[in-house]
């Protein structure tokens, strides 16, 4: 009977199997279909209270504000201010009353516009975004106020850059609108209350661009695409800046019978591969309403997550309840069942035991180590077919035998120690290396491990034994090989050392060449102004032989009056003209090269008594920037001074064939660097040659003009300084190069 059973089980439990499955499948799924229908339903509702609530947030929000242009256009502040718009004073106590009036309606800026889109007065007309002077004509809202009407209108600021609601209303003067007044607020507050888990919350315009929402990711993006006519209006309104208002990837919609729209979003930044891996879709319930009189739409997105989470969990329980009452009545089945094969089992056990047994000593007999087990007093009991190849001797030939026959002399006290000692001293492995002795006598190096072997009741040690005898050859090669590689080493050293001190001694001959090559550039600047000191220097000269031969006539006459004022003359001209002179004998001398705080109008000073002469001979102009004196940087007053001087100079030869050359020279600034800037209003550096100019020899002067090496010399003096030197041509003509210094902390002692 038993038999038979288990037969027809057998032959249908495949088709009970599918029957089960299928029964499950439909119960599951039916009762996952009710659920889902009751959690949208209830998910619903639950949006549409919500929407309600966030569309009267945002109506009151505006409802606050929507008035106030009405009642500021009347006041008469305004309209002195539009009706007299060339009168300053008039004009500042608008801006002071539309900043009063912001400061307490707390908006986020007042403004006030005439007929022609200027705005004449701001809340914000002392910050550097101010809005005043600005035209905003092309906006809609102006354009709604100068038809009579109160403007709405939502973009970004063009000058701030920020999201803002705009209301307008026009400026009556004997029925004629001469201006209008906008308020714009701040809608960032209402954003940054709109907080949901399970709730997305957006406001969109009337072309259906998201202007706010929860989501930062969706703001400036449409819920439907753009028509092209439609991309192109927005844009010439610059109501959106340079935000390309792509649609938001809804992959697929379902409008509901009961209310609102499944909508399906794409979630997800990059495409992995085909599969579509690492984009995810989130399904939402959407519930929309429009804002009466704003243009404004109010949209919610609910997750459907918690309904599928609910979805999930009747599917689970009812899933739980239908296996657990298909699972009472297998157990039943089965446990008839177990009791047949224990039977059966039992005998299969048996067999498996002797089988592993027998794969256990296979794997003894075949491991490359030699095992062999000692008795608690250290007599051989085994060994494996390894341990017999090792020593030389068969298992039979050493059995009870100490271990003490397999090792040299020299090694059988420690092996003794760690067998005989107690339970509580004794290590719980040995590990050393030893000699094997082998049954001819000969010996050879092993790795020996005697290890605890607990077999029930009686104690036993396994002893595991590995050849070492090549190991040991590898490291005796290895140990000549690093002595060989260690007095190489000593010899590359020896040789390493002298290279390194004549690279010493080749790198302070070329910083001594470098020092004398400055030198000798800053020697030749002086050549080529020589021209410029000798006018400079003639002409106090001529003077000074005229007063001394005129002192020589009025002495003989008497008039000593006139001769102290002749002579009090020649004094004033020799000190004139040791001023000219010692500028000229400090930009020649050497320099210490030690970086220290050096003020930018020590520098300005120095560099333009140099090029007094030569300025003034070709009436050159040089526009230097205010504040130097406040500016301090890390450097050498000298070494900058021959910087300048090389770079006007380069500018006045860029600009030889102009009547009135000018060099525009500009100061930035910050916390760690000052960056100089020499413009000329030359011809420029031909494109290919930008990246050589700093290159030694390389010039594009006429021959006789100079070797070429100024510009590579200035360009090491900045980069000694811890610096950068660089050149770029100016987009309206002309060089530009820049001079990159670290700043010096202002001393104390100067006033800012």
């Amino acid at each position: 009977m038993s038999y038979m059973l288990s037969t027809t089980w057998r032959r249908y439990r495949f088709l009970f199997f599918i029957i089960l499955a299928f029964t499950f499948v439909l119960v599951v799924g039916q009762t996952t279909l009710i659920s889902r229908s009751q959690g949208l339903e209830q998910l619903q509702h639950r949006s549409s209270a919500d929407l309600n609530r966030y569309l009267l947030s945002l109506q009151q929000k505006l409802d606050r504000y929507k008035d106030l242009p009405g009642l500021l256009s009347t006041h008469s502040t305004l309209t002195d201010a539009l009706q007299q718009q060339d009168d300053p004073f008039l004009v500042q106590r608008a801006n002071t009353y539309l900043e009063q009036v912001n400061q307490t309606i707390n908006a986020a800026d007042v403004y006030l516009m005439n007929n022609s889109g200027d705005t004449l007065a701001a809340s914000n007309w002392a910050d550097d975004r101010s809005f005043v002077g600005n035209n905003y004509a092309f906006r809609p809202y102006f354009k709604d106020a100068m038809k009579g009407k109160a403007g709405r209108y939502f973009a970004l600021g063009s000058v701030s850059k920020k999201r803002g609601y705009y209301f307008s209303y026009p400026v009556y003067n004997v029925g004629e609108i001469i201006g209008v007044v906008v308020l714009k607020i701040d809608l960032n507050e209402i954003e940054s209350d709109w907080t949901d888990p399970d709730l997305d919350i957006v406001v969109t315009d009337e072309d259906g661009v998201i202007f706010i929402s929860t989501q930062t990711d969706w703001k400036f993006r449409t819920l439907r695409p753009l028509s092209q006519q439609g991309i192109q209006r927005i844009a010439e309104s610059l109501r959106y800046g340079d935000h390309q208002l792509t649609a938001l990837d809804i992959v697929e919609q379902k409008e509901r019978e009961e209310g609102g729209t499944l909508v399906t979003l794409v979630d997800g930044k990059r495409i992995n591969n085909e599969a579509l891996d690492g984009v995810k879709a989130k399904e939402f319930l959407l519930l929309s309403r429009e804002l009466a009189g704003s243009g404004l739409t109010v949209v919610v997105l609910a997750s459907t997550k918690p309904v599928k989470v609910r979805m999930f969990y009747t599917a689970l329980t009812i899933g739980f309840i239908f296996s657990a009452l298909v699972l009472l009545v297998m157990v039943l089945l089965t446990r008839q069942r177990i009791t047949r094969e224990r039977v059966r089992f039992k005998l299969l056990e048996t067999k498996a035991l002797e089988a592993n047994e027998a794969r256990v000593r296979a794997i003894i007999d075949n491991t490359r180590a030699g095992l062999i087990t000692l008795d608690a007093q250290g007599r051989i009991e085994s060994m494996n077919s390894m341990a017999e190849k090792l020593f030389g001797y068969g298992e039979a030939n050493v059995k009870y035998d100490y271990i003490s026959k397999l090792l040299a002399q020299a090694d059988r006290a420690i092996c003794w120690r760690h067998i005989t000692a107690s339970d509580a001293d004794r290590q719980e492995e040995l590990f050393t290396e030893a000699q094997g002795l082998r049954q001819d006598g000969s010996v050879f190096p092993i790795e020996l491990i005697i290890g605890h072997m607990d077999y029930g009741a009686i104690k036993r040690f396994i002893v595991t034994i590995h050849d070492i005898t090549q190991r040991k050859q590898y490291e005796e090669e290895l140990q000549h090989a690093r002595e060989l590689l260690e007095h190489r080493v000593e010899e590359r050293t020896v040789d390493l050392t002298d290279a390194n001190r004549k690279l010493l001694e080749e790198v302070e001959k070329h910083k001594n060449t470098q020092d004398e090559l400055i030198q000798t550039a800053k020697l030749a600047v002086l050549g080529q102004m020589s021209a410029g000191i000798n006018h400079e220097l003639n002409q106090p000269l001529t003077a000074i032989r005229t007063y001394a031969d005129n002192a020589n006539a009025f002495l003989a006459m008497g008039r000593m009056e006139t001769v102290q004022k002749n002579l009090n003359e020649i004094s004033q001209l020799t000190e004139r003209m040791a001023k000219i002179i010692h500028p000229l004998k400090e930009f020649s001398r050497k320099t210490s090269g030690n970086a220290e705080p050096v003020c930018l109008k020590n520098v300005h000073d120095g560099a333009m008594s140099i090029m007094y002469g030569r300025l003034s001979k070709v009436k050159a102009q040089v526009n230097w920037p205010d504040g130097l004196e406040y500016n301090y940087v890390m450097g050498d007053t000298v070494r900058l001074e021959q910087v300048l001087v090389n770079m006007i100079s380069n500018a006045l030869q860029a600009m030889e064939k102009q009547v009135t050359p000018v060099i525009d020279i500009a100061l930035h600034c910050d916390e760690q660097w000052a960056v100089l800037l020499v413009r000329d209003h030359g011809p420029g550096i031909p494109r290919d040659d930008v990246n050589r100019v700093f290159e030694p020899f390389y010039t594009t002067k006429k021959a006789g003009q100079g070797l070429g090496l100024g510009l590579s010399i200035s360009y090491r003096i900045i980069e000694s300084m811890g610096g950068l030197l660089s050149v770029e041509n100016h987009p309206q003509g002309g060089a530009v190069f820049k001079i990159c210094l670290p700043r010096a902390q202002t001393p104390d002692n100067v006033i800012s």
